[in-house]
């Protein structure tokens, strides 16, 4: 009998809840689930300075230890990698997995299904979780991201909310609830029925655009725009941070400087910055921005991903 390894880290439960769903059409005797965990155990609901602290080490993807996790087999047919960003890239939960050998061994010449919990932006994280299974010589054959619908400003509030105190209801009873919606959560047995037939049949060359046909991922012009310029100055940011690793007390002090810069930034500058944009530049670069959204709901590692990145549109 073939075997699916599905394999997640997930902080709040939302993840596991996506895939629980995701996996309802698969044949169980056929699955074998593994949820991983840090050594260092990430709470939640966080603390402000927990949750800032995580940005340097997120961003640079610097290797954490995981606690120990058993896995049944030595060679499966299908992985399906379960995983958040944080700070625009994979949870550092994540990345350990992504550079630990024992998993990346696993997914030489085989089929991989990525699988993302986000608030709203996940281009980042999936560009570097591409590079990763590359890297090891697996083939993704699709990425299905599963985001907060709502406005960006609104889920930010939101998604604090919940981050912070560990509520997923509405903040103040005014603003949505918080994270990927209940109706896409139980949809995602409708992405687990079109993958599986794939696996079943073994024919992956177009299950992406199977997955795109149903209409349902979708990337927005002004988070695209935020993407492609915020992970670098995120990087900027962590690296100054990281050089003030031997000093707790200065990488504290550095720490909240971050955190009133992102604030400000996400609630004042890019608000006006992106009006701007959308009334002055997007109307006349639409051929450019579509070919990027492709891109990014696509599976492909594009070599001049760098290139991409950095060209103004």
């Amino acid at each position: 009998m073939k075997k699916i390894l599905v394999i997640n880290y997930s902080q709040s439960g939302q993840l596991n809840e996506i895939i629980d769903n995701f996996l309802i059409p698969f044949n169980d005797k056929q699955i074998e689930r593994v949820n991983i965990f840090p050594k260092k155990v990430f709470p939640f609901p966080w603390s402000s300075q927990e949750f800032f602290d995580v940005m340097p080490e997120s961003v640079l993807e610097k290797k954490i230890e995981l606690e120990p996790y058993h896995l049944k087999s030595e060679n499966y047919e299908l992985i399906i990698i379960g995983y958040q960003p944080w700070y625009l890239s994979p949870s550092l939960p994540t990345t350990a997995l992504l550079k630990d050998e024992k998993f990346t061994s696993l997914l030489k010449g085989k089929p991989v299904v990525t699988i993302t919990g986000a608030r709203n932006m996940w281009l980042n994280a999936q560009e570097s979780v591409k590079e990763h299974i590359q890297k090891a010589g697996g083939e993704l054959v699709a990425n299905i991201p599963f985001i907060d619908r709502n406005t960006n400003l609104i889920s930010a509030v939101t998604i604090l909310y919940w981050m912070l105190t560990g509520e997923k209801g509405k903040y103040l009873n005014i603003f949505p609830y918080p994270g990927v919606s209940e109706k896409d959560i139980k949809g995602a047995s409708k992405f687990g029925e079109i993958v599986f037939e794939a696996f079943q049949n073994d024919s992956y060359h177009k299950l992406q655009n199977k997955i795109l046909d149903l209409k349902l991922i979708n990337i927005k012009t002004d988070i695209l725009f935020i993407e492609l310029r915020a992970k670098r100055l995120f990087k900027i940011w962590a690296r100054i941070i990281i050089n003030k690793d031997s000093n707790y007390k200065k990488r504290a002090i550095w720490i909240k400087l971050f955190k009133y810069y992102l604030l400000v930034a996400l609630f004042i500058v890019a608000p006006i910055v992106l009006t701007v944009y959308n009334l002055l530049i997007a109307p006349f670069t639409f051929n450019a921005i579509n070919r990027k959204k492709e891109y990014f709901c696509g599976i492909r590692k594009n070599k001049n991903a760098g290139r991409l990145h950095n060209k103004n549109f």
